[in-house]
């Protein structure tokens, strides 16, 4: 049976960031088009020949990228005016500073968002290992410069190469998730700003004051409300935060799930002047697949309220590392990486599927005998963010153990089952000193389950891996009531 806990764990608190991309999705799925998407989506920038879909996993895929792009979605420049507000300057490039992976269930259940990193250190097709924000501008540019040998005429070569950075991004992120990649949307850094002001402004919170001339963040502490280009500040902040990029995206996501709840209290359909801004907004700055028919995507959506979006980030192996030419990345391991997505999603449904459990009828217990500091508490989070109800939280005391698992009287109880899954298909073993009831979860060093941040480090010197506790910010629920407040 397992020890009690010896005491409550210490936990560990809260991209160049665009979340443009994140808001407009996150905007569509939770109902912003429901009486009049036509005047939304009709001018909206399509694109074909990105070899999505082809997968079917019970669920719709979206990737979602913020594009740090001096041009609007139809390749227009950005005048003088508007770049002066963005603080934009004269830099060409395609870097996608903020990546986001969001899953929509068939079924109607809770979409899960994911953020990844943009320094995420990974193997970009065709150009071999490097940070996942430049899988898109430096396919770009390598493919542009390519073409221009050929021949090729600049506006064709442009157009060609971009196509060519979007399908390297897409193969990108599916190698590194496991998950294929159905749809495509993408928005420039001044969609950020147009989607911010059409709502009226987005209320955050901060624990303390914030200046920081870099991203041209001066805020106070406390709750505030910030329009358009205060707001691009506010999540582009990396400077001067304790986790660095990993506190950048946990403002990304607080902004996108305050942003929805906006979109949500203010009745934005119903106001014809925030619905004519919303519209001008999409219509300059987002970009579609063209086989995403967004009218029947929305209306399978219908019941997919603004809370059952949840805000996840991938585990981190080390923030800080670095390669063997000095350049600073984010290490990420793909098998915890796939681990850790796996644990936040089903896969696929069939006739012989366990029967479904409500996850708010299972308490569950959670124990660590990892060695690193406040993994229980960010476990045990995780599991209550997906519904599941807390039990006892801290240290196991009892004798060592190698491999996480599930501990339950009878192997075969479906709560024991379903809490496995959750975490991303842990062993369970039995021990029939429980109750009939109760479920445990005992996190050894090889946990990379949803709640983990402890990846693994792989050192190009050596074979060998090292452990690196990074525990990421618990899930953000859109459907809370006020700003989160965070670093």
């Amino acid at each position: 049976m397992p020890s009690q806990p010896s005491g409550t764990e210490g936990g560990v608190g809260p991209l160049r960031a665009l979340i443009a991309a994140g808001a407009v999705l996150v905007l569509l799925i939770t109902g912003f088009a429901w009486h009049s998407v036509d005047s939304l989506i009709s001018n909206i920038e399509r694109i074909g020949g990105l070899g999505l879909g082809g997968g079917s996993d019970g669920a719709v895929d979206i990737l979602m990228v913020g594009v740090d792009s001096r041009t609007d979605a139809h390749g227009n420049p950005l005048s003088n005016s508007e770049r002066a507000t963005l603080h934009a300057g004269d830099e060409v490039g395609t870097n996608t500073d903020t990546i986001v992976l969001i899953r929509v269930p068939n079924d109607g259940r809770s979409a899960t968002a994911i953020s990844i990193p943009r320094d995420s250190y990974v193997d970009i097709p065709g150009l071999g290992m490097g940070k996942i924000n430049s899988a898109y501008g430096s396919t770009k540019e390598a493919k542009r410069l390519e073409l221009v040998k050929q021949g090729v005429s600049e506006a064709d070569a442009d157009k060609q190469s971009t196509q060519a950075g979007r399908q390297a991004l897409i193969k990108t992120v599916a190698n590194l998730t496991g998950i294929t990649v159905d749809h495509y949307a993408e928005v420039s850094l001044l969609g950020f700003v147009l989607l911010t002001d059409a709502v009226g402004g987005v209320e955050v919170c901060l624990n303390n004051p914030a200046d920081e001339w870099m991203s041209g963040a001066d805020f106070p502490a406390g709750r505030q409300k910030l329009d358009g280009p205060k707001a691009l500040s506010f999540v582009r902040q990396r400077h001067d935060l304790p986790r660095g990029d990993l506190d950048r995206i946990v403002r990304q996501q607080v902004f996108m799930a305050q942003l929805v709840g906006r979109v949500l209290s203010a009745k934005t359909l119903s106001n014809p002047g925030k619905l004519k801004n919303l519209s001008e907004a999409v219509g300059r700055t987002v970009v579609l697949d063209d086989n995403w028919d967004v009218l029947a995507f929305l209306q399978q959506l219908k019941d997919l309220t603004g809370g059952q979006v949840s805000f996840e980030t991938v585990p981190v192996a080390d923030l800080n590392d670095t390669t063997s030419d000095g350049e600073s990345v984010v290490r990420v391991d793909p098998k915890a990486v796939k681990s850790y997505v796996a644990g936040l999603v089903d896969g696929k449904s069939d006739d012989h599927a366990e029967p479904t459990i409500d996850p708010a009828s299972v308490s569950v217990s959670v124990f660590n005998a990892s060695g690193v500091g406040g993994l229980a508490r960010q476990v045990a989070q995780a599991l209550t963010a997906k519904g599941f109800q807390e039990g006892l939280v801290g240290n196991y005391t009892g004798l060592g153990v190698s491999s996480s698992r599930v501990l339950v009287a009878d192997t075969s109880n479906p709560k024991a089952k379903a809490v496995a899954k959750a975490l991303g298909g842990l062993s369970i073993v039995s021990d029939t000193s429980l109750s009939s009831d109760s479920v445990s979860v005992i996190l050894a060093s090889d946990y990379s389950g949803p709640g983990s941040g402890a990846g693994r480090v792989f050192d190009f010197s050596t074979t060998s891996s090292t452990a690196t506790p990074v525990p990421p910010a618990p899930p953000i629920d859109a459907g809370q009531n006020g700003p989160k407040c965070v670093n």
